[in-house]
């Protein structure tokens, strides 16, 4: 599943060292335990044009059929932070504990970044779902949503 790379010391979503962050989920050596440790850790394989992590990543009910990353394209990504995945997590807690369904959440986050030089930002709500497969439990992520 790993594409190698050459890792960066500290990890690119914001983590100490990619080795103790998002190192292990990528290299296949550990599952992501929560639905924002699998973004960080997309977040940072969309940095190291990771695309066969990316892809067994995504939910196979909307994983694209086509190649997500283009060589031409000159994408540097600049940092990540997450939103809300606390606040999240306390509202979930304000709803019927019958309401909530601990095999999905979701994490929002403003990730940076330039195409071809010139400077963008990507902020979204993302929807995970975690399913049995191989290994144990796994979390995948569905889709997103880009808030006004």
């Amino acid at each position: 599943m790993s594409k190698k790379s050459a890792a960066p010391a500290g990890c690119p979503c914001g983590g100490p060292s990619y080795a103790a962050c998002c190192g292990p989920y990528i290299d296949g050596a550990a599952i992501a335990p929560t639905a924002e440790a699998l973004m960080r850790s997309r977040y940072t394989a969309y940095g190291l044009r990771n695309e066969p992590y990316l892809l067994a990543t995504w939910h196979s009910s909307t994983r694209p059929a086509e190649p997500i990353m283009s060589d031409e394209e000159k994408l540097q990504w600049l940092g990540l932070e997450v939103k809300s995945a606390l606040r999240l997590r306390q509202r979930k807690v304000e709803v019927a504990p019958e309401a909530i369904n601990p095999d999905r959440d979701t994490v929002e986050f403003v990730a940076r970044f330039k195409v071809n030089g010139r400077a963008q930002r990507l902020h979204e709500i993302s929807n995970f779902v975690r399913e049995p497969a191989e290994g144990g439990p796994r979390w995948f992520y569905v889709d997103g949503s880009f808030p006004e």
